[in-house]
């Protein structure tokens, strides 16, 4: 891959990761069933933040499994057609921080989706969770995917049929 096909591919990818509100998150619940469900979520220094109600099941799954899988769709109204035409999907490590600080997050948070939708949030049993992904596989359309290490900096193209969504 050409270096200005990469820094071309790091834009498309940015630009697709900045335009999503909320990711599809996949754990596996308290009898081995594979649990998915949506999250709003900022990204900050490479990470991933989400904030859900304590309440919620993911919650729960996230405490005591930390490992999971973090999904961008292009188009919430493809994600019964996994293969939409472009995602990003990507190993993660969550961690709750609690909403002590992190004032740059909340931030990001209120300008996404509104003051008083997070003010309201804030005066409820919600906590902050940062994902930190390790590595994943971003589809820019039909037939051309990528395996990105965005710690390293790294997108391989991978070829035409080798980019299945059961594939990382």
């Amino acid at each position: 891959m050409k270096a200005m096909d990469k820094e071309a591919m790091k834009v498309q990818y940015q630009t697709f990761a900045a335009g999503m509100k909320t990711l599809m998150l996949s754990t596996i619940d308290e009898h081995g069933t594979p649990f998915i469900s949506y999250a709003p979520f900022v990204k900050h220094n490479g990470n991933f933040y989400i904030y859900i109600s304590k309440i919620a099941n993911h919650y729960r799954y996230l405490e005591e499994q930390p490992g999971v899988d973090a999904m961008l769709i292009e188009d919430e109204s493809k994600t019964a057609n996994l293969f939409a035409r472009q995602r990003a999907r990507f190993v993660c490590t969550a961690r709750n921080i609690g909403n002590t600080g992190h004032d740059e997050i909340f931030a990001q948070f209120e300008q996404r989706f509104g003051k008083s939708m997070m003010d309201m949030l804030r005066g409820l049993d919600f906590s902050l969770f940062e994902l930190e992904p390790s590595e994943g596989r971003y589809v820019a359309g039909f037939g051309q995917a990528y395996d990105i290490d965005l710690a390293a900096d790294k997108f391989v193209h991978v070829n035409r049929d080798g980019h299945s969504q059961s594939a990382k």
